[in-house]
């Protein structure tokens, strides 16, 4: 299910007891007050969470005592080697770019990544 930031409040009440919210885009599309009253209450089963609606996630935040939620710094690609391949990528689209060639991985705006 996608969560619209408007209604997320809405959405996680009609979620499922054995519902789990994992969020690894974007803190803003989730009502943070709302996930912790249901994750609190058992309302839902659980949440995996790499993204907050202020990052870093502030110190005593109520989702760091939740018991039913995984919590992960927002650095996915800090993996060895990360540097190296992003910087290889980048001049090979720059080369690709200077000789009128298309681009490689482009973001596709209209499909949102």
């Amino acid at each position: 299910m996608w969560l619209w930031p408007s209604r997320s409040a809405e959405q996680i009440a009609a979620m499922k007891p054995s519902a789990v919210i994992i969020n690894v885009g974007r803190g803003r599309v989730l009502d943070e007050a709302a996930l912790v009253r249901a994750l609190d209450s058992g309302k839902i089963r659980g949440a995996a969470l790499d993204v907050f609606e202020t990052e870093p996630l502030p110190a005593g935040h109520p989702l760091y005592h939740l018991g039913n939620v995984l919590l992960s710094p927002h650095s996915a690609d800090h993996t060895p080697g990360w540097l190296e391949r992003g910087m290889e990528c980048f001049l090979d689209n720059f080369a690709r770019f200077r000789s009128g060639e298309p681009l490689q991985n482009l973001v596709d705006k209209q499909a949102g990544y």
